[in-house]
């Protein structure tokens, strides 16, 4: 049998995705990062973006928001303030947060608005990514 690494993935309301997978492709705040089994242990930031992995011959594509990694040689654990897989984002919905956070964004804002503001922007794009990716 192949060696697999742990993908974990939790958010505030529940654990997200739990399954052995073959590789994670991930956007730390350094960069985008391959993580295979057997990888050196680290922490980083995720940035809010895509999720892809890989298990057997299936390609599995999530949209995450901001959030933390945490590599170990079995594991990746993530927790994430969003993580919503390829079918099951409205893309609909999707484009109207975005339209909504640019709205937003154009306003006279406050720090802790124009941040919050930032943060949906990011998700929305992030989801609109990842549904148009699949759309092939």
């Amino acid at each position: 049998m192949a060696a697999t690494i742990k993908l974990e993935i939790v958010t505030p309301e529940a654990k997200t995705y739990s399954e052995d997978v073959d590789m994670v492709t991930l956007t730390g705040i350094d960069g985008e990062m391959g993580i295979l089994p057997q990888h050196m242990p680290l922490m980083t930031q995720l940035v809010a973006g895509e999720i892809h992995a890989k298990k057997g011959g299936e390609n599995i594509f999530l949209a995450v928001g901001e959030g933390f990694v945490q590599v170990t040689g079995d594991r990746v654990a993530i927790l994430t303030d969003m993580a919503i897989r390829a079918e099951n984002i409205d893309e609909a919905k999707a484009e109207e947060a975005r339209q909504r956070a640019e709205r937003r964004l154009a306003e006279k804002l406050t720090a802790e608005d124009m941040a919050s503001a930032s943060a949906a922007l990011a998700q929305s794009l992030a989801q609109l990514k990842v549904k148009r990716r699949t759309h092939k």
